[in-house]
């Protein structure tokens, strides 16, 4: 399993309309591609939303399907880019502690 932690900062006043579109969207269209969602947050401060994206098999696995799901017909058929309501995003690798 590999997982990946996505800290966005949001501009301001898109974190509702973002999590819309995340769950009804997003999260779906990724499901196509193998992947899984272990969990959603926002701050108190409703500036970042962070979630943890996980996939059956290993990082070089999790790259391929991350780029053929940012190629797919799925992605393209959103109804408004992510990107939109999007400031910054860090994106990070995770590893399992033993």
């Amino acid at each position: 399993m590999t997982s990946q932690l996505r800290i966005y900062t949001m501009k301001p006043g898109a974190m509702e309309p973002f999590v819309a579109l995340w769950r009804e969207h997003v999260v779906p269209a990724r499901a196509v591609y193998g992947f899984g969602v272990t969990g959603s947050w926002t701050t108190p401060d409703g500036a970042e939303f962070v979630w943890v994206v996980e996939f059956d098999g290993d990082l070089a696995a999790f790259e391929a399907a991350d780029k053929a799901y940012y190629d797919s017909p799925e992605r393209a058929a959103l109804p408004t880019s992510p990107a939109e309501y999007i400031a910054s995003m860090d994106l990070r690798m995770l590893a399992p502690v033993a």
